[in-house]
């Protein structure tokens, strides 16, 4: 390998490290400043102002009032949420959505360890609900808000027991709300009001999402935030994004399409009919410490005559964004996109199929980790033409080494004769100067894919793989600079340079075998050159002792293979295999 071929391959390693670090800089969304702690208030809502489309927005009282979660659940009569993969209840009072966790998810990998909570009562530390309903412009119409007193006909809500709830407004409007729920994640509100007295009234249906306080960001890699789809756009937008809008809005209007808040792994979304005009909004409003985030629709006006009845219905999802679940609500209620609830990235068309291959194995498996490693083989069999024509162009030109020696002795003051003669030479030889690099830049969108998936998708968290990697989609729990849990120190937590100590034994196992694959390389003879090669495996290893174990379990694996597919190549190709003299330079000097 001449030095263009080896500073071709510098080149591209280089590269594979700015994406690597440049990745979350240039298109995660940026990190969002942290809240004051919020304090959270009970609440109550208001029909809007006359005229006005939007939805209730909550008011928040004089005097803050917090409670623990169980306190504010006991405050109020509920009807008990008993669905396969939900938990929680029903608030009577309001007849919102306000206490849902997820049966199937525990906040660690711990079994004994609490379940992950989605929705909290508004008088609890981390209030976040939904709610459905009718407003109207006309104040003298009286429609239920969040103090209203619903009775409950049914004492349990299953996928096979919907509950029904009613309010009589004392002045000719009985509501009615059915409320039912899947095997999943999707609840069914069905609002409909009768009206009993001897006048007309409009009422315009709505619904709406409410947290209290902005999360912290789990993943700068992952969209948290507002999101939607509607009349064939996406939206996102970030909390401290929709603080810097005009107003603290952000108005969005179609036909159908969907609206809600996504995290890391949770989400929650509200879906009118897809055929029904609405006027949305991302909004914000009250003070930094207590802010009120809240995402909403509300649809075309409906004329409910003296003696008639009026219904509407809106689609709820709070649960976890599992692929399959999310994918099969687009089949079977016809949500339009609603896989954009997950973040895939800006390499979608490759990450959502590299995900779909690792859990298609994984089926018949019963282990990511091993998943993995079968989809490295697949994937380096698709790219093996590649390899085995760059790996045979490595091959020849180290066989025409001695002719381009040659060339320094015959021209010896004249580059650029030199330079001529070199590729008329690699030319007549069939020997591609860039070869080196070609095996190279297929790895980055594949590793940027498997990055994504390890950070986005649920199915990656908390999964095993073998010894002490209990959860693949975080860095690898021993650390060398505490001797791997010996002594009860943790390095990363140490200020300014700490983030840079988490190097576990996996990350060491990938600076190895990047290691040893360098050296199958031949010692460039430029110093510069030869201290990069040096260099880059250690930096490296450093580098990826904060990735997903899983994503450097992949790495080392995918290193180990090229070296033994490097080495069949070359071997049949009848060149040298540099990787024993290499290895054996490093401690003796080479003799003349």
């Amino acid at each position: 390998m001449n030095s263009e071929d080896t500073r071709n391959l510098i080149l591209a390693i280089a590269l594979s490290a700015l994406v690597l670090i440049g990745w979350n800089y240039f298109f995660a969304p940026p990190p969002r400043p942290a809240n004051a702690p919020h304090q959270p208030v009970a609440a109550g809502s208001a029909n809007p102002a006359a005229g006005s489309a939007a939805a209730p927005q909550t008011a928040a009282p004089a005097a803050d009032v917090v409670k623990p979660r169980a306190e504010a659940l006991a405050a109020s009569p509920r009807v008990k949420l008993a669905s396969p993969d939900l938990g929680g209840s029903i608030n009577l009072e309001g007849g919102e959505i306000d206490d849902v966790f997820l049966k199937g998810y525990r906040d660690t990998i711990d079994p004994n360890s609490p379940n992950v909570v989605l929705f909290s009562p508004a008088a609890s530390a981390e209030p976040y609900w939904a709610e459905t309903g009718f407003v109207t412009p006309d104040k003298s119409v009286k429609t239920p808000s969040r103090t209203t007193r619903w009775t409950a006909t049914d004492g349990e809500l299953a996928p096979s027991h919907p509950v029904t709830l009613t309010y009589d407004n004392g002045e000719g409007l009985v509501f009615t709300r059915l409320i039912a729920v899947d095997d999943k994640f999707m609840f069914t509100v069905t609002d409909k009001v009768e009206n009993k007295g001897d006048k007309p009234v409009t009422l315009r249906p709505y619904a709406l999402i409410l947290r209290r306080g902005a999360p912290k960001l789990s993943n700068a890699s992952v969209h948290e935030g507002f999101v939607s789809y509607v009349d064939g756009s996406e939206q996102k937008e970030t909390y401290a994004g929709i603080d810097k809008a005009a107003d603290k809005l952000k108005p969005l209007k179609g036909t159908g399409g969907w609206f809600g808040f996504t995290d890391r792994y949770w989400a929650s979304a509200i879906v009118p009919g897809p055929s029904e005009p609405v006027e949305a909004r991302f909004s914000a409003a009250g003070p930094p410490a207590r802010e009120d985030y809240q995402t909403d629709f509300v649809a075309a006006p409906i004329d409910v005559a003296a003696g008639a009845s009026a219904s509407h219905q809106t689609h709820i999802f709070a649960g976890a964004l599992e692929v399959s679940t999310i994918d099969s609500y687009i089949s079977k209620l016809g949500i339009t996109k609603f896989d954009l609830m997950i973040d895939w990235g800006r390499l979608y068309f490759v990450t959502k199929p590299m995900f779909y291959l690792i859990d298609f194995i994984y089926k018949f498996i019963g282990n990511f980790g091993l998943a993995i490693l079968t989809v490295t083989v697949i994937v380096k069999g698709a790219f093996f033409p590649l390899a085995n024509q760059s790996y045979r162009s490595m091959a020849k030109m180290k066989l025409i080494q001695p002719k381009l020696a040659a060339l320094k002795e015959l021209y010896p003051n004249d580059t650029q004769k030199q330079q001529q003669a070199q590729m008329e030479i690699m030319r007549k030889e069939g020997v591609n100067p860039v070869a080196g690099c070609l095996p190279m830049l297929p790895q980055i969108p594949v590793f940027i894919a498997l990055y994504s998936v390890f950070s986005i998708t649920l199915e990656m968290r908390h999964q095993p793989f073998f010894g002490w990697i209990k959860d693949l989609s975080v860095p690898d729990p021993t650390n060398v600079f505490n001797l791997f849990g010996l002594i009860p120190f943790d390095p990363t937590v140490l200020p300014v340079f700490g983030h840079f100590l988490h190097l576990g034994i996996w990350p060491l196992i990938m600076g190895l075998t990047m290691f040893l694959q360098m050296k199958m390389q031949p010692e460039p003879t430029d110093p510069t050159q030869k201290m990069m090669f040096t260099y880059m495996p250690f930096i490296f290893t450093f580098m990826f002792g904060s990735f997903p174990a899983g994503l450097v379990i992949y790495y080392a694996w995918n290193n180990t293979l090229t070296i033994l597919q490097q080495s069949l190549i070359m071997k049949r190709a009848g060149a040298r295999i540099e990787l024993f003299d290499n290895l054996r330079n490093m401690f003796f000097k080479p003799t003349t």
